[in-house]
Formats: structure tokens, sequence, C-alpha cells
């Protein structure tokens, strides 16, 4: 027997599925079969194959429209990867209230918020559904100028568990913790090229993700070779960080 990953057959949405880690997951679900919508605030190019929506995920009312209208087009909604989110670098001490509101907003009550419209969907199905909530190793290590975030991914890995246990048996909930990855905006965050060659050293497997992936391991979890596991964390960080005091001389 061959193990494989197929989602034929079945309809799935990636938020902020247009660019980098979203972009891979929209490309690894079409690889498996999957029909395929993505979402972002405007309109925007997607491979042939994947269906584009504008939605912000902020708003309870366009997202309710979106899932409906996904569901009439489609016929039904199997799967749903919560991915968009980010936050800019801000020192903690001196960011607005209404900055790390909203960085909160995106990363954490819009995925509850998305969540919410696809399980309403997911409960009615033969099926049920598959949610898989895109998170970060910020949540659970110091995330410094980016202490919102850190802190908005590690209340999403917590409403993770909380959800599957909730939504269960219909729907299953699985979060992964993705590590550095290279995308467009690689460059911006991290420097030049010698600076991104040096943090990839630090990294066990020697480099950074690519975003098809993050892709699989998301593709994986909504398929049913993972039809056991709910209210996992799955780590994707290429082996994790060494602790500084291997480094002190």
């Amino acid at each position: 027997m061959v193990l494989s990953i197929d989602l034929t057959g079945r309809v799935a949405l990636v938020t902020g599925g247009v660019r980098g880690i979203g972009a891979g997951i929209a490309a690894a679900l079409t690889e498996a079969g999957a029909t395929v919508f993505t979402c972002s605030r405007s309109e925007a190019e997607v491979p042939a194959g994947v269906r584009h929506r504008v939605c912000d995920v902020r708003d309870v009312d366009a997202v309710a429209e979106l899932v409906s209208g996904i569901v009439a087009e489609a016929g039904s909604l199997d799967i749903l990867v919560n991915n968009a989110g980010g936050a800019p670098s801000a020192d903690a001490a001196t960011a607005s209230p209404r900055l790390h509101e909203k960085i909160v907003d995106l990363n954490l009550l819009s995925p509850l918020l998305v969540a919410q419209a696809a399980n309403a969907v997911m409960q009615h199905q033969p099926s049920g559904g598959s949610i898989v909530n895109i998170s970060s190793i910020s949540a659970h290590r110091a995330a410094p100028t980016i202490a919102a975030y850190g802190a908005a991914k590690a209340g999403l890995d917590s409403l993770t568990r909380s959800l599957a246990m909730e939504w269960g048996p219909k729907v299953r909930v699985n979060a992964i913790d993705v590590g550095l990855c290279r995308t467009e905006q690689t460059d911006d965050h991290y420097g030049s090229d010698e600076r991104v060659v040096a943090i990839e050293r630090t990294i066990p497997l020697g480099r950074m993700a690519d975003p098809l992936e993050v892709g699989r391991v998301a593709a994986f979890l909504a398929s049913d070779l993972a039809s056991y596991v709910s209210g996992a964390r799955l780590a994707c960080d290429g082996g994790g960080e060494p602790p500084v005091f291997l480094h002190i001389d």
C-alpha cells in the first residue's frame, strides 16, 4: 500500500493565500487535488486553478459572505487554513495601543471568526471538515520587537486545542508552528543575503523552509492520513534553535 495525500473532491479556503507561506499552502493543496479558494483584502493574481476572493477577514459580514459564497459555488467547504497574519516590528514600550490591538485582531481574533463561519458549515456536512491554523515558533519563545504577535500566536495555539475539543468529532482543528521561511519578504525582515545565510547556519537543517514545505504539512493535517490528529501543535521549524549558551566561548 502506497500512502499519499489525496484531497480530490475537497474544497479548501486559504486566507491570505496569495503570497509567501499562504501561496505555498494553496499550491500544496492544489497539488493534492483540492479545489482551492484564496482571499485577501484586494484583488490579486493567483495560479491557474486557484479561485480568489476579496475579503477582509476581520470583518464579520465579509467573512460570512465569503464562506457562504464558496459553499454556493463549490458545494461544500471541507478545509480551512487560517494563514492570514503577520506584524511589523515595533518596540513594545512605545508602540501604540492601536497597533497592538490590530495585531491581536489579525492574528488571533480573525482566525476565530473565520473558523466559526467554517465550522457552521462543516458541522452539517457528512464528512465534517478540517481546520489548520498557521501559528509561529514565536508563540513559545521570547519575541522581542513582535511581542503582541507572539502573544497572539500563543493564543492561537491555545484556541486550537479548545476548538478541537468543542468541535469534535465532526471537525478536526490543528496548528502548525512555523519557523523561519524564505518568502518575498525575507530580505526585508533579515537583511542581506550574507545575513540570511548566517541565520540559516543556526538552523539544524541548515536552511529556512520553502513555503511549499509548510503547505505540504498543512495538506497532511487536512487529509485522511491525519484522521486521528486533532488539537495538535506541529512544529515546522527545521529542528528548532540551539540554546544561546552553546555559542558562548
